[in-house]
């Protein structure tokens, strides 16, 4: 069998001219491959394409079947390091907040430690101002009494005083 060949455009022939010898090439036929003429004019079987087409298919589809094999392996190893690879940036995540935590739990021990210094503070001068109220206490009843006793005194010179002044004596 043989296939058929499409018609030429107006005006161009169908094959080489006559004239032209082999090897020589017609003015315009630069732009045309030179196997282009071999093929339309050999007869085309469908039972040798068929087999050169199986031939082919032969040779590159068990290299293509285990190139495609190979991909999909590769693609699986590649989805596997993916998932591998999210867990470890998860792991080193968790790393940083674990260190954001040891942060807290430091500036936290910091303070407690400052709050317990504050609070020493303030029972040693609780302490001190009870001591200062008792003493304060103390010379406040001290000069209480001193001025209970110096009342005393001078109640005591007044009445000395009233018992030296001289009185009259009474006649009898």
């Amino acid at each position: 069998m043989s296939v058929p060949r499409p018609s030429p455009p107006d005006g161009v022939s169908a094959g080489p001219p006559e004239s032209v010898g082999a090897g020589e090439l017609t003015p315009g036929s630069s732009d045309t491959s030179p196997d282009e003429g071999l093929i339309e004019d050999l007869p085309v079987e469908d039972k040798a394409v068929e087999q050169l087409a199986e031939g082919l298919l032969s040779h590159y589809l068990p290299d293509l079947q285990r190139s495609k094999q190979a991909l999909q392996e590769l693609t699986q190893n590649q989805v596997v390091l993916l998932d591998t690879l999210e867990q470890e940036i998860s792991k080193f995540k968790e790393c940083h907040s674990m260190l954001d935590i040891n942060a807290l739990f430091t500036e936290a021990k910091h303070y407690h430690t400052k709050l317990v210094n504050i609070r020493k503070e303030m029972l040693m001068l609780h302490e001190k101002t009870s001591k200062l109220k008792k003493r304060a206490l103390k010379l406040q009843q001290k000069r209480q009494k001193e001025e209970l006793e110096r009342e005393q005194q001078r109640e005591k010179e007044i009445e000395r005083e009233k018992q030296l002044t001289a009185r009259p004596a009474k006649r009898t």
